[in-house]
């Protein structure tokens, strides 16, 4: 702002986000976005002493996101200030509710200079999409929060320059909820964000968590990683292999397939899946995406699985019967018919090689409910 007297200042509106709601499907906006929309705001209270209620932000999608202002401030020391209430919609996101704040100051050098405060993590480990020592805040959120400074200045490379610090109170404890701290990522959250906005239950945002994880074992030269379908089939993983790093062990959830060509894209030579009945039958048929939507466990599948493995004929039928993955243990548990698990093991490693035309050994571990192993493929 050129000449005049500024006045000190500083406004919180108090505003909040609706609580999510687990069966909806109402959209949100990223940390990346909320990041973006902060520094707009806080770089018209810097440059043109205006006070917003709310921002648009331009998506990668091309959509403009209309993100409402929380907090703005101008202080004696030249800095201005915004904050913005991330709303993830009805996406389980830790960071629904946080606030995003970000503060801007004009500096000596020119350029556009992007910090980490509190509450943001810091990488320390390669493999990552930023250096070690970089704030955790990936390079489309970047973009963004350089494109919001340029909205403001009329220029990308402003001369003299914007220092750009973003926070989030309390994002150190949110962390303790996230793997960040497995991949390298300390001391806080990521600012996120590859189309500004969240869809509920977003699988691209999950997928991409799960291919960083291999890119940081793999930048981090192990050259064997646990894949596992959930937090109760990694602990069971991680007794199996007491001795590899917890970097080596990741939650692929749904996405075999993506995390299988990841390994290989990576150079890893062996892979080891982990995980219960459901799953593992769902794999052993060749579905490499295994998500609850795509349709239940294919009994008949494994009837025939049952037939080749010897099993007698009132087994078979019940299997076929079955409603479940779950019922079908039961049934061939009742059966005293363990060589099922075998064959479910080996059928569902020989899909994975498969699938990446055996581009790395595949070991599959099928566990019980309680930890116990069913079968290890051969």
């Amino acid at each position: 702002m050129m000449g005049g007297q500024r006045t000190v200042f500083e406004t919180n509106r108090h505003l909040t986000v609706p609580p999510r709601n687990p069966q909806g499907m109402r959209e949100g906006y990223t940390t990346g976005a909320s990041a973006a929309a902060a520094t707009q705001a806080a770089c018209r209270v810097l440059e043109r002493d205006e006070r917003p209620e709310s921002v648009s932000v331009p998506s990668p999608l091309g959509i403009d996101l209309i993100i409402p202002i929380n907090q703005l401030a101008y202080a004696s020391d030249g800095t201005a200030t915004a904050g913005v209430i991330k709303d993830a919609g009805d996406d389980p996101d830790v960071t629904h509710g946080a606030e995003i704040l970000v503060r801007v100051r004009r500096i000596a050098e020119s350029g556009v200079h992007i910090l980490g405060g509190a509450g943001v993590g810091t990488i320390t480990q390669p493999g990552l999409e930023l250096p070690p020592g970089s704030p955790a805040i990936n390079p489309v959120p970047r973009k963004m929060i350089a494109e919001a400074v340029a909205s403001v200045l009329g220029t990308p490379d402003p001369d003299p320059g914007v220092e750009v610090t973003v926070s989030i109170p309390g994002g150190e404890e949110l962390a303790k909820k996230t793997l960040n701290s497995r991949i390298g990522i300390v001391g806080g959250l990521s600012i996120l964000g590859t189309t500004g906005i969240v869809r509920p239950m977003s699988t691209a945002s999950w997928r991409a968590s799960v291919v960083q994880s291999i890119d940081v074992a793999a930048a981090n030269s192990l050259k064997h990683i646990v894949l596992t379908t959930g937090g109760r089939s990694e602990r069971f993983a991680e007794s199996v292999y007491p001795a590899l790093p917890e970097m080596a062990f990741v939650q692929m959830g749904i996405f075999t397939g993506d995390s299988l060509k990841r390994a290989v894209e990576r150079a890893v030579p062996k892979v080891t899946i982990c995980g219960m009945i459901g799953k593992m039958a769902k794999l052993a048929t060749g579905q490499m995406q295994t998500h609850v939507a795509g349709g239940g466990v294919d009994v008949a599948f494994l009837a025939e699985l049952a037939r080749e493995a010897g099993a007698r004929g009132e087994l078979i039928a019940a299997i076929s019967r079955a409603n479940t993955g779950r019922h079908v243990e039961e049934l061939i548990d009742a059966a005293g018919f363990s060589e099922f698990y075998q064959h479910v093991a080996n059928r569902a490693a020989e899909c994975c090689e498969r699938h990446v035309a055996g581009g790395l050994e595949v070991e599959v571990i099928l566990f019980d409910f309680s930890g116990k192993i069913l079968a290890r493929s051969s």
